[in-house]
């Protein structure tokens, strides 16, 4: 268990000690007590109970990053009292300087590196043009200054501001003998500084009225040179010297000798002068720096005698090309690598997780290296021995066809495990709930093999709707007569304060034949007549369920709520104890389930038992009610069939959606259960009451589903989670804008903070780049920089509309990232439509990557649902849940099994039997035979083609040997204790 758990939990401990006034009083100070002393000892306690908020490096960083806000100015001028209100401010603009640091990385990558290295702000006119296969020198109207070429008409008005005209006969020359280029003091006594004469071609010269030469900087103030005489290394071979005159190169530009040869001396000394006369026409750069005197006069040479640039890269700037070109490569490679993992799972992998067999060879090496190829880890453990009374005969998880009827044959394993349909509700109407219910009872699995368990998070009435979501869900159910008026059964909530404490009424009915439990959180009586009474949100639904089976499966005892649930539920399944229940299918109240799709989960989970949780296809429903559900159609498939799918090759889907996923409440290994969903370090860290910082309230607060993804991943990181596109629903999506900005604030939020805590799993599939962790890590950036990416690519299509010289590497990069999911489309659903439903994402790309992650990262503090699910009357919550009164730990009844049996029934339960565990290290008793005899007699009695519908595979149960009738392996990664590893299986 991480450090940070430990903490955590230790705070939770001391504080419900607290409450529950088992920590030691302080003394009283000696003396009477006036009203001053009650409150200053009143002002003592509270100062006390102020929370620590700087418990970690993270707290500390955002504290000093922000520390020139002090408290009382955010006490003040922001209206945020509390500390932790005032910490969780800290930490979000703390996490938005981070991620503004990682948006201008991006930008200077892209184009800054580009300038830094290769800073060349004007284009070059070429010397020279290649005409008829020849090369010959260009003329031009216009004149030049040490290279840089000057419109005449400019240059015209520049030497009448000198006092001097300048004839067109200056047309194509370089007047840099009438200037001093020595802008910045390189030329100690103006060294190598000519006549200040203009001589013209055509006879006549000029000359500055005061002799003087004329400044380039006075030229560079009064116009600004756009182009520059770029020459190419055919011009400086000797076949055009008689043109071009004497050159050479140093850096990248280009020296014309000419005046310095006219001077006739070694102005700059010997060595400089024998460098630049015996080396003409090729580059002196290096030669000229052997010598320090070449060192000292390089700047003053390049000031004298420079025309032009030389048509070729520099340095910096085949750097920039190569980083560029390496850039575009490695992203072109990720994009088309992931593209093709997912083809392969769709094409090789997905079909045949649901039939027969399973995955084989290649294709199942995750899942052969957990085990699921061992017959003996298919063989189910055995089950707590509940003995109800009155509850009809008691039957196991495994059923078996034995009558004279053949079984159908199908092409998917038609395996009956029992099943929960876990539907959380809040808000939602009647049609919702209706359309939701139907489309889980009209599946086509097994009505014997699930059960439907409806929880309804309080006592709320949705908004426009005339009756409340726990009414709705009553009056929809075949209640039976003597369950109408449950009485309210307590538990311990996820709240702080006295809302820990919760009453829940459980009704239990049939809904469409359908065995159906239905948990209402109706409140304490002290919170009856507040608005929203019960409510303790979703993950507090999801782990009544997960609790619950926690405590059957390790005979624990159960609170009031959990024995109305046990003996409700094994009423209603005529016997079958809660404790043969495998999986739970988690769907929301606005889901339609599609009829084969259960069918097809339990298949792929049968199959391999490495799968402890897996995902179908979410469609939407309402397509075309407003452009808001139109831009989200294309954003959902390439979630599913893009993203899910290349993390299925793994087998490590990050988010199974809560709208529709399936999970493993215990696995079977050697004989024995592991437990999963219910296994007890996860719900210990999902079941976190005091929740203090920022990063752990946007995990539990927000995205509780992508959470328990992420814990079941960090639990168990050698089993699987899987995307079966068979199995599919549909669900309604905002419409609204608002609606859809508060659920994606949410679920973007939720997301970064869990993709932090999977990106610290070194356990997770693969190696190095090539492993799900680096993938996780690509993911987290790539989120954290969507506003820049958007900013970038539209600056990219300006730029390339408008520039004759566009980045070609970008234009490709951004053609592969929006074309390959066109391709994905054409070669795997074959529907054209979805070509239209992705340009309609494509122009609300703006609004996906900069108006969401924009307005989601501002508001990392705002930890309410928003506008998703409204409920009439209530007013805004910024979700930070402040403790009100204390927890009462006396009215909460906990009990074990036996003795809340005793008490509903008057009958004393006898202890049950125990087989004792067996280590591998004690000796073997003898075989039993019977058993084994009755399991190949039974065997017979199966007809042909019935070995996979049965819920185990028989060729598994019937290679065992009997040694392994009673004997228990060890197989939980926790301390498993005797009552689940070892209890007795029910008698039939």
């Amino acid at each position: 268990m991480s450090n940070r758990l430990q903490q955590q939990l230790q705070q939770q401990k001391l504080q419900q000690q607290r409450e529950a006034g088992l920590t030691a009083p302080r003394p009283r100070p000696a003396g009477g007590g006036g009203g001053r002393n009650n409150k200053h000892n009143k002002k003592h306690v509270e100062e006390e109970e102020e929370p620590d908020v700087l418990t970690s490096w993270w707290a500390w960083t955002a504290f000093l990053v922000t520390c020139c806000i002090p408290g009382w100015c955010m006490k003040t001028c922001f209206r945020k009292r509390a500390k932790l209100v005032q910490q969780a401010w800290r930490e979000k603009l703390a996490l938005v300087m981070g991620i503004l640091l990682l948006c201008g990385v991006l930008i200077f990558i892209t184009y800054g590196l580009n300038m830094v290295l290769c800073p060349e702000s004007r284009s070059n006119e070429a010397y020279s043009t290649v005409v008829g296969g020849e090369r010959v020198v260009g003329y031009r109207e216009d004149v030049r200054v040490f290279g840089r070429i000057y419109d005449m008409d400019v240059m015209k008005s520049f030497f009448e501001m000198k006092g001097m005209t300048l004839p067109n006969d200056y047309q194509n020359m370089d007047l840099g003998p009438i200037f001093n280029g020595d802008a910045k003091g390189a030329c100690p006594g103006n060294v190598a500084l000519g006549p200040c004469r203009l001589d013209s071609p055509y006879g006549g010269s000029l000359v500055p009225p005061d002799g003087q030469c004329l400044s380039v900087t006075d030229l560079n103030r009064f116009a600004t040179s756009t182009e520059t005489l770029g020459f190419d290394w055919a011009d400086l071979q000797p076949d055009l010297r008689s043109m071009t005159g004497p050159v050479v190169v140093l850096g990248n530009n280009v020296l014309n000798l000419t005046a310095y040869q006219n001077n006739g001396s070694a102005i700059f000394g010997e060595y400089v002068d024998r460098v630049l006369t015996d080396n003409l026409g090729t580059d002196i750069s290096y030669v000229l720096l052997y010598e320090p005197q070449g060192k000292r006069m390089r700047d003053c040479i390049l000031a004298r005698y420079s025309a032009g640039v030389m048509e070729s890269d520099t340095g910096g700037c085949i750097a920039a090309q190569i980083i560029m070109n390496m850039m575009l490569a490695v992203i072109v490679c990720m994009i088309v690598i992931r593209y093709s993992m997912a083809l392969t799972f769709l094409w090789f992998i997905a079909g045949r997780l649901v039939k027969p067999g399973g995955r084989s060879n290649w294709l199942a090496w995750r899942s052969i290296k957990g085990g699921n190829e061992d017959p003996l880890n298919h063989i189910p453990g055995p089950y707590a021995y509940y003995n109800p009374q009155n509850m009809g005969s008691n039957s196991s998880s495994t059923s078996v066809s034995t009558g004279a009827r053949r079984p159908v044959e199908t092409d998917i394993v038609n395996t009956q495990l029992y099943t929960i349909l876990l539907v959380t509700c809040y808000s939602e109407g009647h049609d919702g709930l209706r359309t939701t219910m139907d489309s889980l009872a009209k599946t086509t699995y097994s009505k014997k093999h699930k059960c439907f368990f409806v929880i309804a998070d309080g006592m709320i009435t949705g908004a426009g709707e005339t009756k409340s979501t726990p009414d709705i869900i009553v009056d929809m159910m075949d209640l039976d007569p003597t369950m109408r008026e449950p009485k309210a059964s307590s538990y311990v909530a996820i709240a702080d304060g006295e809302k820990q404490l919760n009453m829940a009424k459980v009704y239990a009915g049939h809904y469409c034949g359908v065995p159906c439990v239905a948990v209402v959180k109706c409140g304490t009586e002290e919170e009856a007549n507040k608005p929203k009474a019960g409510n303790r949100g979703k993950r507090d639904s999801q782990l009544i369920v997960m609790q619950f089976f926690q405590r059957v499966l390790f005979n624990d005892r159960l609170s009031e709520l959990d024995y109305e649930i046990f003996w409700k539920m094994t009423w209603l399944m005529r016997g079958v104890t809660p404790d043969k229940f495998e999986l739970i299918l988690m769907v929301d109240a606005d889901t339609k389930v599609l009829p084969d799709a259960i069918t097809y989960m339990v298949a792929a989970m049968a199959n391999d038992i490495t799968i402890m949780g897996l995902c179908g296809e979410t469609r939407i429903a309402n397509k075309r009610a407003s452009w808001v559900s139109a831009i989200q159609v294309f954003e959902y498939y390439i979630s599913h069939n893009y993203a899910k799918a290349f993390e299925s090759l793994f087998g490590i889907v990050t988010c199974l959606p809560g709208c529709f996923s399936m999970y493993r409440i215990k696995a079977p290994k050697n004989g024995a259960w592991v437990p999963i969903l219910a296994n007890p370090d996860i719900i210990l860290e999902y079941n976190q009451n005091i929740v203090t910082t920022l990063h752990a309230k946007n995990l539990l607060l927000l995205g509780e589903d992508r959470f328990l993804s992420t814990l079941m991943l960090r639990t168990f990181p050698r089993r699987q989670m899987m995307y079966v596109p068979q199995a599919k629903c549909k669900t309604i999506v905002p419409e609204t804008f608002k609606v859809l900005l508060s659920q994606r604030r949410r679920w973007i939020n939720s997301t970064v903070h869990n993709l932090m805590e999977l990106v610290l799993v070194s356990d997770l599939c693969g190696i190095a780049c090539l492993s799900m962790q680096f993938s996780v890590f690509v993911d987290l950036i790539g989120t954290l920089v969507l506003p820049a990416a958007i900013c970038l690519t539209v600056y990219l299509i300006v730029n390339t509309a408008i520039s004759s010289n566009p980045q070609w590497q970008s234009l490709a990069l951004l053609v592969a990232i929006l074309g390959l999911p066109a391709v994905l489309i054409a070669i795997t659903t074959f529907k054209l439509v979805y070509i239209m439903w992705m340009l309609v994402y494509l122009f609300a790309l703006p609004i996906w990557n900069f108006v969401l992650p924009v307005y989601s990262y501002w508001h990392f503090d705002d930890f309410s649902w928003g506008a998703t699910r409204k409920v009439a009357g209530e007013k805004k919550d910024k979700g930070h849940m402040d403790p009100e009164g204390k927890f009462d730990s006396s009215r909460l009844v906990m009990k074990k099994w036996e003795d809340w049996e005793a008490e509903r029934t008057g009958q004393k339960i006898m202890p049950r039997n125990r087989l004792t565990l067996i280590t591998p290290h004690d000796p073997l008793p003898p075989p039993v035979a019977q058993p084994y005899m009755q399991q190949q007699q039974q065997q017979q009695q199966i007809p042909l083609g019935a070995n996979h519908h049965s819920t185990r595979p028989s060729n598994m149960m019937t290679t065992t040997p009997p040694m392994f009738v009673n004997r228990q392996r060890f197989s939980s990664p926790i301390n498993t204790p005797p009552q689940l590893a070892s209890s007795p299986p029910p008698h039939h």
